[in-house]
């Protein structure tokens, strides 16, 4: 049922014991290397080539047309203080 603290009128939770179970600890590292190793299917080189090329020209492109924007918003935001 918990303590009551008299002076500030709350109560407080039992403390939580936390058992962890090693065994099943141990079990989900190695299921989980398992399924690394056996079940995922990693890309090969020339796939991961192309798509880390792929990734490179997208976000130069993605900057560029930032930058266009930023420079544009720049020059206009100084004629429009200029101005007024």
């Amino acid at each position: 049922s918990g303590l009551q603290n008299r002076w500030l009128g709350v109560r407080v939770p039992p403390p939580v014991h936390l058992e962890i179970d090693m065994s099943k600890l141990v079990n989900f590292v190695k299921e989980s290397y398992q399924e690394l190793v056996s079940k995922v299917s990693w890309p090969k080189y020339s796939e991961l080539q192309s798509s880390s090329i792929l990734v490179l020209v997208a976000s130069l492109i993605f900057a560029l047309f930032i930058g266009v924007i930023d420079y544009g918003f720049d020059n206009l935001l100084n004629w429009f203080y200029t101005e007024f």
